[in-house]
């Protein structure tokens, strides 16, 4: 696998940057570029913020934001998955998926 990089234009509100790319992530780069142009473009539209750079900044923490919430829920997620894996365990005696059956595999 090669360390080299090799340059990708993106345009993000109406401008291209050229970013250097790791052979094979050119897709990944240009899809972020296109939500990242997105979201740009809604908080612009917004009327709220002006110039590039606040509009990048309030874009990025929309983002950033937002992957914390799905971060905290797939934590809870997991939390309440693990719980009901216990109660099942315990509902079901010692959770041993072998309990009940001898060495010959016959159910005791």
């Amino acid at each position: 696998m090669s360390d080299q990089s090799i340059p990708v234009t993106v345009q993000i509100l109406d401008k291209d940057y050229r970013i250097a790319c790791t052979p094979g992530d050119e897709q990944g780069l240009m899809e972020s570029a296109r939500l990242l142009d997105k979201r740009m473009r809604e908080v612009r539209q917004n009327g709220r913020v002006i110039g590039a750079d606040r509009i990048a900044v309030m874009a990025a923490l929309n983002v950033i934001y937002e992957l914390q919430q799905r971060s905290a829920a797939a934590a809870l997620d997991t939390e309440r998955l693990a719980r009901l894996q216990e109660r099942l365990d315990s509902a079901l005696g010692t959770g041993d998926a072998t309990a009940g059956v001898d060495d010959s595999g016959k159910s005791v």
